[in-house]
């Protein structure tokens, strides 16, 4: 007979925001570097690598978007609703 299982632990309260924010900042710095470096990426075929930072960048600013609604909303959710009493 297996060992019982022991519960789940507790989801851990993370920023998100401030994950996707770092993260989308990175893909700007690489979207800069391979703007200033793009001869240099050209002249070894790998002037693609402009398209992927500017990818990047843009679904990352997509993702702070969203962060930013789903921590307004679950903030929404968690305030308490006013009585008729209040």
């Amino acid at each position: 007979m297996p060992a019982p299982r022991r519960p789940d632990p507790q989801p851990r309260e993370t920023d998100d925001v401030r994950i996707v924010f770092i993260g989308t900042l990175l893909w700007a710095l690489a979207l800069i570097a391979t703007v200033v470096f793009h001869d240099r990426l050209a002249d070894h075929d790998d002037a693609d690598w402009v398209w992927v930072a500017l990818a990047g960048l843009f679904l990352g600013l997509v993702g702070l978007r969203y962060v930013r609604r789903r921590r307004a909303a679950i903030a929404r959710d968690a305030a308490p609703v006013p009585g008729p009493d209040d």
